[in-house]
């Protein structure tokens, strides 16, 4: 005896992953999310009737492309946003010694380290016990002096004394425009971060091209594009 299954159920639609920063908000529900490679998202549909985020808000969304408008000149694709994430976003911190023990320096992991557009992204884990904010910055220390003609910063974490029950992920955008030079069309940066039970810092070399508008040197981008089951609520850092 033989036979055959049909199937006939409907292929699904690809869900994408990506960082996008939210342009123009003007109707209540609807607007446009630029990618870091620079397309230019419509929020057809998803998420939610009330989602309406900030003017300039980066966002990890994850989204269904509903069709293509490249033909518009205007922008790319329609999208149903499935889910979205506030993306805690700042500038480069330039410490100074009063300021040295508010930011603090306490480890924390890296999952991956790339640059998008005018920002560094940083996707990092940490430990909490869940009642505490932690702080996150990017820092420029004028004390520290190097010889290598590369900017060094340092991505700070401030635990402020929090448990280490829980393990806990996230990702933060630094915009890095203000190192953007008029004689070079990119530079070269060094990210200092103190990693758990290691003495020495763990070092990130990458190059911000801003010349092209967009750059990443790292494949660990494609992270965004994995569905991440545990994020950090956005409470829980600043």
């Amino acid at each position: 005896m033989a036979g055959c299954f049909e199937d006939n159920r409907e292929p699904q639609p690809l869900i994408y992953g990506d960082l996008v920063t939210v342009e123009n908000p003007e109707a209540k529900s609807q607007f446009f999310m630029r990618r870091d490679d620079n397309k230019l998202l419509w929020f057809e549909e998803g998420y939610t009737q009330t989602f309406k985020p900030d003017d300039g808000q980066r966002l990890l969304i994850y989204y269904n492309i509903l069709s293509d408008k490249t033909d518009t000149g205007i922008y790319d694709y329609d999208v149903r946003v499935t889910d979205a994430y506030n993306i805690l976003t700042k500038g480069i911190f330039q410490i100074t010694p009063e300021t040295q023990d508010s930011i603090g320096n306490d480890p924390i992991d890296i999952v991956s380290m790339w640059i998008g557009s005018k920002y560094l992204n940083v996707d990092f884990e940490y430990y909490h016990s869940g009642s505490t904010v932690h702080y996150i910055n990017l820092v420029y220390d004028s004390i520290k002096v190097y010889e290598d003609d590369k900017i060094h910063l340092e991505f700070r974490h401030n635990a402020n004394k929090d448990g280490t029950f829980y393990k806990q992920r996230s990702i933060a955008s630094f915009d890095i425009s203000s190192l953007q030079s008029e004689s070079v069309d990119s530079v070269n940066l060094v990210i200092h971060v103190k990693k758990p039970f290691q003495t020495e810092d763990q070092l990130f070399n990458r190059t911000y091209r801003y010349s092209t508008g967009t750059s990443s040197d790292v494949p660990g981008y494609d992270v965004v594009r994995k569905k991440i089951g545990s994020f950090v609520r956005e409470v829980e850092i600043k």
